[in-house]
């Protein structure tokens, strides 16, 4: 038995010592690493520009022993920058790019992504870096608004035309919603493939090369549309124009009104003419602490007159308003085939003088790392930022560092779910809500793409709204199908009145049945106020 207690220490040991080696060797294997487990003054550079406002510190990570870099203060700008011993050429083999980013009080409005700089050569200094300073690559999340997205920009040199063009990867993945820590990292590799990955889970793969995934296209286009030629004043793109020969009608009456008295009505019997609708409240008290040099003349609150309820109506009446049947609005002319209709206008292509071939990105090299960021959030904490060669470095970093803390913050996050007693509908939902993004991305449902995420976005702040999002999305993907059905359908030609077109089309709203500028202003004034609408008047009815 002690012979085997001392075998089974002596493997332990081996195995241990094993993957210290390997930590070892994938620290070595790393061109850039900052776990923060030191402090970072000295190392890294605060900007002194003055709209950076900013107090970075190094501080633990809630729940945790490790330390990283932490945003203290909502609504600020933030800058710091660290320089690299030498500067890492992008074109050579593989690179990854990795790092950590938890936002501990969550994230409403602000960016946490990393800012990949150019070398100073380039115009800029340390102390002055801000979001001016010339970046190679921008990498990681930003949500404000409609803006929910990790993002993956390449800053590329035009050979041509000399000027830097920023080309944004494009359907980014989605930034996570939760106040744990996430690892994110960017894969590029030397046959032009850009991978992007969220917690070691690959969300989106592109080719650098490809119109399809970045915008702009890295490669330009080979024609562009001229640039200096102008369109023909003589060129006609009217579909439809007001008929010519048309002649307003002579029993066409422009100014009749649009309602008139109703003459046929008349005034119920029992109307009570000298009858107010409201009355003093007669139980109503003058307050003893009332002072009239201070607080007026007291009057006592009005109350609906009880004798009104039981009659037809009170005060003076007036006759309804009724359509008034002569009314035809202004007259316009009704719409004829353009004879002259020459088709939709566009300048000729000629030769792109900015275009160029080549076989891979022209990457600039990277000779610093920083991050600038404007936030409307504190609790930000950056960790183990990584360039690497070698994206199995990059995964022994995420199962050695990111992963051990990441289990922990899943087990205490479930601990209060099932201390809540919604543990059953949390798995629910969160299978529910990751079936829904895959619904998102069906290429058919594109044009509504951002209403469903829209929706799950909503469902997951508020899981009470689960089957509601469900019903939601039902009826989107439902739309989207009916409209793929019966889209190729010839619609039935529109018969138009020459006489009555105009009083048609001159009192609707519009075809999406909006409402008025002003009536919407009108309504939100009423909403944020509070305030009632008027009681209506039983002579109105």
């Amino acid at each position: 038995m002690i012979m085997m207690g001392r075998f089974a220490l002596l493997v332990f040991l081996a195995f241990a010592s094993m993957q210290l080696l390997c930590i070892a060797a994938d620290h070595d294997a790393a061109i850039f690493y900052d776990s923060f487990e030191e402090p970072f003054n000295g190392r890294w550079i605060v900007s002194e520009k003055d709209d950076y406002k900013g107090i970075w510190e190094h501080s633990k990570s809630e729940g945790h022993d490790d330390f990283g870099l932490l945003v203290t203060e909502k609504a600020r700008k933030y800058a710091i920058v660290k320089e690299l011993e030498e500067p890492v050429n992008l074109r050579d083999g593989t690179t990854v790019l990795q790092y950590e980013a938890r936002f501990q009080n969550g994230l409403e409005c602000g960016g946490a992504y990393l800012k990949y700089l150019r070398p100073q050569e380039a115009g800029w200094k340390p102390k002055e870096f801000d979001n001016g300073s010339p970046y190679s690559i921008m990498f990681g999340p930003d949500m404000c608004g409609l803006t929910n997205k990790v993002h993956f920009i390449l800053k590329q040199k035009n050979p041509k035309s000399g000027e830097y063009v920023e080309h944004h990867l494009i359907d980014p993945p989605r930034v996570p919603s939760d106040k744990l820590s996430h690892v994110y990292t960017a894969i590029l590799k030397p046959d032009n493939e850009i991978s992007i990955l969220i917690d070691g889970e690959v969300k989106k793969k592109g080719n650098f090369l490809s119109a399809q995934d970045f915008d702009p296209p890295i490669i330009a286009a080979k024609t562009i549309p001229d640039p200096n030629e102008k369109k023909p004043e003589d060129w006609d793109d009217r579909v439809r124009i007001p008929d010519p020969n048309a002649v307003k009608p002579d029993d066409w009456d422009e100014n009749a009104p649009m309602e008139i008295e109703d003459m046929e009505a008349v005034k119920p019997e029992g109307w009570l003419d000298d009858e107010p609708e409201e009355i003093d409240d007669p139980e109503a008290t003058k307050p003893e602490d009332w002072d009239d040099e201070e607080d007026g003349v007291w009057e006592a609150p009005k109350i609906d007159n009880p004798k009104c309820q039981t009659a037809p109506g009170c005060g003076e009446w007036k006759r309804p308003m009724k359509r008034n049947p002569a009314f035809k609005g202004i007259w316009n002319p009704p719409l004829v085939d353009n004879p002259n209709y020459k088709g939709i206008w566009k300048p000729r292509d000629i030769p792109n003088p900015n275009y160029f071939e080549l076989d891979k990105p022209y990457f600039d090299p990277i000779a610093a790392i920083g991050i600038e960021i404007w936030t409307m959030q504190e609790g930000i904490l950056f960790d183990n930022i990584l360039i690497a060669k070698d994206e199995n470095v990059a995964k022994s970093y995420r199962d050695t560092t990111w992963k051990p803390k990441f289990v922990v913050e899943k087990e205490k996050q479930k601990a209060e779910e099932e201390a809540a007693g919604s543990d059953d509908l949390g798995g629910f939902q969160k299978v529910v809500f990751d079936v829904l993004y895959k619904f998102a991305d069906i290429p058919f449902l594109s044009k509504y793409k951002l209403q469903i995420l829209d929706f799950i976005e909503k469902g997951e702040k508020q899981p009470n709204l689960t089957i509601g999002v469900l019903v939601s999305i039902v009826v989107v993907i439902l739309t989207a199908i009916f409209m793929l059905i019966f889209s190729g359908k010839k619609q039935q030609p529109r018969v138009e009145k020459k006489t009555e077109v105009a009083a048609d089309t001159s009192n609707d709203q519009g075809s999406s049945g909006e409402k008025p500028a002003e009536e919407e202003k009108e309504e939100e004034k009423e909403n944020e106020t509070g305030g009632a609408a008027p009681r209506q008047r039983r002579r109105d009815t």
